[in-house]
């Protein structure tokens, strides 16, 4: 599949069957002005959400905060990580660096509802993947990551506090490289018809 059939606007269907993230460390400018950042984060609100909890948050991590985030994740990660080798922290860097736009996404779990955990968690990731599609469909590439940073307390910490998780990165931006296509599943491997319990 080259470049240009990716993320083809041309109709919702054709969107969906050609989605595909952007590598956040090839994103470039420009990203999505606040006017725009605003909307996709209202169409990311637009998710499944069982009991109506919005048990999720958006923070908008602005560029001249950049710098703050990646002191907050490499200063947790040395204190998890002692012997931290200098190619470690300046992937950290890196990672907070990416990409023209940023917005964190929490699960922010309401604890006093009888709506379960895993279903409010379920809603904060359909919120991750709403908000990347409102960001492809306005023109734009993100890619939704996780890696230490999101599984870190002190990180988590620096956005809100337990029970609260990260549930991922977004970034957001314009590829400043064609995509390319990843391996996807095996269809005959996914699905099934269900005629019954096994035996």
């Amino acid at each position: 599949m080259s470049d240009m059939a990716f993320n083809d606007r041309s109709t919702p269907l054709t969107l969906l069957e050609t989605r595909r993230s952007g590598k956040p460390r090839d994103l470039i400018a420009p990203g999505p002005d606040a006017d725009q950042l605003d909307h996709i984060l209202r169409i990311a609100a637009r998710t499944p959400d069982h009991g109506k909890l919005a048990p999720w948050r958006f923070v908008i991590v602005a560029d001249d905060a950049r710098a703050k985030l990646a002191e907050v994740i490499t200063t947790a990660y040395r204190a998890e990580r002692p012997q931290a080798s200098a190619t470690e922290i300046a992937a950290l860097e890196q990672f907070a660096h990416q990409a023209p736009s940023l917005v964190v996404v929490l699960s922010s779990p309401r604890t006093g509802s009888h709506i379960p955990l895993w279903e409010q968690e379920l809603s904060a990731g359909a919120a991750c993947m709403n908000l990347l599609h409102a960001a492809h469909a306005m023109g734009f590439a993100g890619g939704w990551l996780t890696g230490w940073p999101s599984f870190s307390d002190a990180v988590r910490d620096a956005f809100g506090q337990a029970p609260e998780r990260i549930a991922g990165f977004l970034f957001l931006g314009t590829p400043g490289r064609p995509l390319d296509e990843r391996p996807r599943p095996d269809m005959d491997r996914i699905v099934s018809h269900w005629t019954g319990p096994v035996a």
